[in-house]
């Protein structure tokens, strides 16, 4: 699948180092042109020896060592895709900033080629606000960001930072070139002639005229999928309780639970696909003050009543023809979680994300998830922008329309 594709693999100075190797190993497996590049804290960790002896060229190292005058800009340029495996917290920054303070980071700078970026580091570390930030931006740029594991790290701590399996970075790359050109061609019409209803961002259950209980759903990966689906040739009616911008569709803006639920049963009745993709409240208040609570009055003793379940609604009267997605945030347990909520509600799909991972979720413009389907089949998605999830979502979905 990768014949003649060049690989610029670029290796840090993490402890991780090591699976750098087997990465290298099963790219050329897979008919890969392999052209490492070792920083100079990787040499403490790996020895160019044994990449050169697996890659396709020998091991590139400095700006200067080569015979080539300029060797960062011919391997940007001639580079079908960069993968950074292990990816430390200093090629991130250097990344991000455009910082060029080696072979590896002048390389990456003078591309244009898809990059992966295969983070590795303390849980500290990867939790730092400026990492999470330096990742986001990453991601919001393109750049496919293949998420560190859970596991044992160096010195003996656990937690969150291990870099992810070989087998997880080279199926990222094989990512890359798995469309043949005719999928490509045809992606536009992949939709076409389908209606298509999203629902987006997150209910608001009035309390009093000012106040409201609602959650931190933003619409944003909503608004993605309804304009992704657009793209694809859908007619898309979009319901939303967000204010973010969208065109060329068939808008229906709401703001409780309620509002949603009567506006997708009227659009839900001839759609192909409804994707709930919003974060409905799961309760309102049973009454609501008709003037501003007031502090002095006291602590208010407030009641609250389970709203419309609109996902199981429609799990339990679609058509058969009909395809329903549902959404899920969690925050632990998310494979049970997600796989009960897909057969108790009667969806199609479940796409599932950990909201409470840095750059997943709420607010971010990068997302992280897993496809669940009623048929048992699992797909992850990386952290990568949140039009690219949507696209992830669409394309698995489209395969089950009849």
């Amino acid at each position: 699948m990768l014949e003649g594709k060049k690989i610029v693999l670029g290796v840090t100075g993490g402890i991780a180092a090591y699976k750098a190797i087997e990465v290298c190993r099963r790219l050329v497996d897979h008919g890969a042109h392999v052209v490492p590049i070792l920083t100079n804290a990787a040499h403490n960790m790996v020895g160019p020896t044994t990449f050169t002896a697996l890659a396709s060229e020998p091991v590139k190292t400095s700006m200067f060592s080569d015979s080539d005058p300029i060797p960062h800009t011919r391997l940007g340029q001639t580079a079908d895709a960069i993968v950074v495996c292990p990816a430390t917290a200093r090629i991130i920054s250097d990344y991000r900033t455009g910082r060029s303070a080696d072979l590896l980071s002048a390389t990456l700078i003078a591309t244009v080629a898809p990059v992966v970026v295969c983070p590795a580091m303390h849980t500290e570390m990867w939790e730092h606000p400026a990492v999470v930030e330096n990742i986001q931006v990453l991601a919001g740029r393109g750049t496919i960001i293949v998420p560190p594991e859970e596991g044992r790290l160096a010195g003996g701590d656990i937690g969150k930072g291990r870099l992810a399996q070989p087998l997880a970075i080279v199926d990222a790359v094989l990512g890359l070139f798995g469309d043949d050109e005719n999928k490509r061609a045809n992606e536009a019409g992949l939709l076409r002639g389908r209606r298509v209803v999203v629902t987006a961002g997150g209910t608001r259950e009035a309390l009093d005229p000012v106040r409201y209980l609602g959650n931190r759903s933003t619409g944003r990966q909503g608004h993605a999928l309804a304009d992704v689906a657009r793209e694809m040739g859908a007619e898309v009616t979009l319901i939303t309780t967000s204010s973010l911008p969208s065109a060329g569709l068939n808008r229906i803006d709401v703001e409780s639970a309620a509002e949603m639920h009567t506006a997708v049963v009227s659009a839900s009745a001839g759609a192909d696909m409804i994707i709930m993709n919003a974060a409905v409240a799961d309760f309102r208040p049973v009454e609501v003050a008709n003037d501003k609570i007031k502090k002095s009055g006291g602590i208010p003793e407030i009641k609250l009543e389970p709203t419309v379940d609109i996902l199981a609604e429609l799990g339990s009267t679609k058509k058969p023809e009909q395809l329903l997605i549902g959404f899920a945030a969690e925050t632990n347990n998310l494979r049970e979680n997600a796989i009960g909520k897909l057969h108790r509600k009667g969806a199609d799909l479940l796409v599932a994300n950990d909201v409470s991972a840095p750059g997943v979720g709420f607010a971010s413009d990068t997302n992280a998830v897993t496809i669940f389907g009623a048929d048992g089949s699992v797909s992850e998605i990386p952290l990568v922008d949140k039009r690219a999830v949507a696209r992830s979502v669409l394309e698995a979905a489209a395969k089950l329309l009849p």
